[in-house]
């Protein structure tokens, strides 16, 4: 497997977001096939709708690991993106591959479609936390190129979770993943 370039992450953030479904992601002996996104740029529903000390990563970055902690008590995974201006893909869903066993102690479940099938669970089975947040893409924690997956097998929806910006239909998924977090 080859990791995606650096540069690869410079581009639109929306683009990206589709372009990111069947990727691998890894981190440690955790792997797993990228099966939901979300786009965030400047929108009402995204951290850097109003930059934060938080959230300048979106704007000063692309190619880096934004990890915030939400509703005090999950953990949440982002790429940043767009070298020319405020971007990040939240990683929703995976399909796990490696590590599974270690997902399932992780997670405390059995069921394969219920290990990262929400950003939450993504980063609990793939034990990712804050010591992430602003790391480079690379290394123990990385995003390997695959084959690109055909627009016909890609749905776009309205985002998820959020009560702004939901009508940017900025969410993807492969069609008919039973690893994704909601229908």
């Amino acid at each position: 497997m080859v990791p995606l370039p650096h540069s690869w992450f410079a581009g639109d953030t929306v683009d990206l977001a589709r372009k990111l479904l069947g990727k691998t992601v890894r981190r440690g002996d955790c792997a797993g096939i990228i099966v939901e996104t979300e786009a965030y740029t400047v929108d009402p529903a995204s951290h850097a709708f109003h930059v934060t000390p938080r959230s300048a990563i979106m704007r000063d970055t692309y190619g880096y690991w934004y990890i915030y902690f939400t509703y005090g008590m999950h953990w949440c995974a982002n790429v940043t993106t767009d070298a020319d201006g405020i971007g990040a893909i939240l990683i929703r869903a995976v399909k796990p591959t490696e590590g599974i066993s270690l997902m399932r102690r992780r997670r405390r479940t059995t069921l394969m479609q219920n290990l990262c099938s929400g950003p939450a669970k993504f980063c609990e089975a793939f034990g990712i936390t804050g010591k992430e947040n602003h790391l480079p893409l690379g290394g123990d924690f990385a995003i390997y190129d695959a084959p690109k997956i055909q627009s016909r097998n890609i749905e776009a929806s309205s985002r998820i979770g959020i009560r702004n910006g939901t009508e940017f239909p900025w969410r993807f998924y492969i069609k008919e993943s039973p690893f994704i977090s909601h229908r």
